[in-house]
């Protein structure tokens, strides 16, 4: 008899509505009994399981684009999101990771040509907070983190995360003493001060002197070595950006910012040297170097000279080369200014 009446197959919906009843039940009911709870976070986990199935396909099939874009308009007409973000210490671990690829995948599925996880973000903004406050408990940091990171994908999620308070955190997270969450606090700050080209001009334009005043003591001035190594490679990345150029004016006129930069080139690490050098030549190629730079360069000259007479990289580079001889000459070319 029992086949007679087989279930119909769940749509992408129908698994979409179950999982977030289920999210509901786990977020409201702590003290239930413990078998029906059981029963029902095995139901859940198998439900996020199937979630990441349809998104990322299995060993047998791809992706539908239509089961995608069903669930995921499912998935953002209520608060699944938001209920699905507050559980997740509450699941066990395979689950969050299921959840986390699952909140990654949705920020980039399209439907009817529009990011719809961006205008959901747009009116929950607060679930920034959740993620990046997440930076603080060892166990959710990770998965909060490659969720945040996904987010900010969304020019208009990342300009709030930078215009934020938190902006200010990240700077003791990317040293906090769990180096994976260190590594994966300084990819999401990364990625926050690069990838949208304007609103980081903005932003940095804007807060130039409280940012650069804690990038340097913070990071660049900082006794772990890993994080000097990541500061003054991602300070490259920022001033070399085109876009940037105004703030790369401004870095490069100050005698502070040239102390610290001439301080990493003399440093052990060739690889913290090198990365130094990239932005050491920015100060070289002003050519409208504030008196007290050329004060600072011509009384260092020899020194720099000798330094960079040495200065060689691993493999064959032209592009250093080049740069390399262009500073020795700004440098060498260089002569006191005659005091009136």
């Amino acid at each position: 008899m029992k086949g007679l009446f087989k279930s119909k197959p769940r749509t992408p919906v129908d698994i979409v509505r179950q999982t977030r009843d289920l999210l509901i039940y786990v977020d409201r009911s702590p003290d239930s009994r413990e078998s029906k709870r059981e029963e029902k976070m095995a139901e859940l986990f198998k439900n996020i399981r199937e979630l990441k199935s349809i998104l990322y396909g299995n060993s047998e099939s791809e992706p539908v684009s239509e089961a995608c874009a069903q669930l995921t308009q499912e998935f953002f007409r209520e608060n699944t999101l938001r209920l699905l973000i507050t559980c997740l210490p509450k699941l066990n671990l395979e689950a969050r990771k299921d959840a986390t690829q699952v909140v990654a995948n949705l920020q980039r599925q399209q439907v009817q040509s529009r990011l719809i996880a961006s205008d959901y973000l747009e009116a929950n903004i607060d679930l920034m907070d959740i993620l990046i406050a997440g930076y603080e408990n060892t166990d959710m940091a990770l998965h909060y983190g490659a969720m945040l990171r996904e987010c900010i994908r969304h020019q208009s999620v990342a300009r709030y995360v930078l215009e934020s308070q938190h902006m200010k955190k990240f700077f003791d997270y990317t040293q906090l003493p769990n180096f994976d969450i260190a590594a994966d606090a300084a990819a999401t700050f990364k990625e926050l001060l690069t990838r949208h080209k304007s609103t980081v001009a903005e932003f940095l334009s804007k807060n130039y002197d409280w940012f650069f005043a804690e990038y340097n003591s913070k990071l660049l001035e900082s006794t772990n070595y890993i994080t000097r190594r990541q500061a003054v490679k991602l300070l490259g990345d920022i001033l070399l950006d085109r876009s940037n150029s105004a703030v790369m004016t401004k870095y490069v006129s100050s005698r502070d910012n040239l102390r610290i930069l001439m301080n990493l080139l003399r440093e052990s690490s060739k690889s913290i040297q090198m990365e130094a050098f990239h932005v050491f030549k920015l100060f070289a190629a002003n050519q409208n170097k504030p008196p007290d730079i050329v004060s600072i360069l011509i009384a260092n000259k020899s020194k720099l000279l000798r330094l960079f007479a040495d200065f060689k990289t691993d493999k064959e580079d032209e592009q250093f080369e080049a740069d390399k001889a262009q500073v020795v000459k700004e440098i060498a070319a260089l002569e006191p200014r005659d005091r009136p």
